[in-house]
C-alpha cells in the first residue's frame, strides 16, 4: 500500500441503494484495512459509466453487469481502452460457470455475487488494488464443479449475439464486414465451444449461461 495514498473509484449500478451501499463501504478505512478511498462518481447506466473513466481515469472502478444503455462487458471492455490501470470489480446476479469465465477471461480483476456479504467484497479490496484477482467464493466453486469452457473471443460473441436476434449468416457478414464463409467459421467454433449442435440449442444454451441478454432472444 502506498502510504498516505488515497484511491479513486466509480460506482456503477442502476440500483440507488446499492451505489449507496457500497458508497458507504468505501469509505470505512477499518473495513479496508486502512485503504483510502474516495468515490468521485456514482453513475446509473452504462453509458454515463464509460464517461467517468474517460474523464477521472480512476483507481478502482465497482460494475454492475446488467445495466442500461451500455451493458457490463461493454464498460469493462471500454475501461481497458481508456483506462487500462483501473481495476474492475463486477457484480453479477448470473450465476453461470459461462459468464464467470468469460468475466475472467476479459479482464476482470474481481467478480462477485450481488448475494454476497458485503464484507467479502470489502476484504479483496486491498487484493486487488495491489494488483491481485479475486472471485468469491460461490463462484470459485461453480468454476471448479462445472465443465471445462473456453471463453468466446470479441468476434464470436458478436456472432451469437447476432444468431440469438434471427439474423441470417449473410445478414451477419454484412453487418461485420466479413465473409460468408468467415462467419460460418466462426459460428461453427462457437457451436463447437458450447457444446450446441443446433441453433435452439446454442440459444438455449447461451441464455443459461448468461452469455446474452434474455431480451435479445425470440
Amino acid at each position: 500500500m502506498s502510504f498516505g495514498r488515497t484511491y479513486t473509484a466509480v460506482i456503477a449500478d442502476d440500483h440507488a441503494i446499492i451505489r449507496s451501499a457500497l458508497s458507504h463501504a468505501l469509505v470505512d478505512h477499518d473495513a479496508l484495512a486502512g485503504y483510502q478511498i474516495e468515490p468521485v462518481a456514482t453513475v446509473d447506466n452504462g453509458i454515463d459509466a464509460i464517461a467517468a473513466i474517460r474523464k477521472y481515469r480512476p483507481d478502482l472502478l465497482m460494475l454492475d453487469i446488467s445495466m442500461p444503455h451500455a451493458g457490463g462487458t461493454e464498460v469493462l471492455l471500454e475501461a481497458r481502452r481508456w483506462s487500462s490501470a483501473t481495476k474492475v470489480v463486477i457484480f453479477t446476479g448470473v450465476e453461470a460457470s459461462g459468464k464467470i469465465a468469460e468475466l475472467v477471461d476479459i479482464g476482470a480483476d474481481g467478480v462477485f455475487c450481488k448475494s454476497d456479504d458485503l464484507g467479502e467484497v470489502t476484504d479483496a479490496l486491498p487484493v486487488i488494488l495491489e494488483g491481485g484477482r479475486m472471485i468469491c467464493r460461490r463462484f470459485t466453486m461453480l468454476l471448479k464443479n462445472s465443465a471445462t469452457f473456453e471463453p468466446l473471443t470479441d468476434r464470436e460473441r458478436q456472432v451469437l449475439n447476432l444468431v440469438v436476434s434471427g439474423r441470417t449468416n449473410k445478414e451477419i457478414a454484412g453487418i461485420l464486414g466479413i465473409s460468408i464463409k468467415t462467419v460460418d467459421r466462426h459460428r461453427t467454433s462457437v457451436m463447437g465451444k458450447t457444446g450446441s449442435h443446433s441453433a435452439a440449442e446454442l440459444i438455449a444454451y447461451a441464455l443459461r449461461e448468461g452469455l446474452i441478454d434474455p431480451a435479445q432472444a425470440r
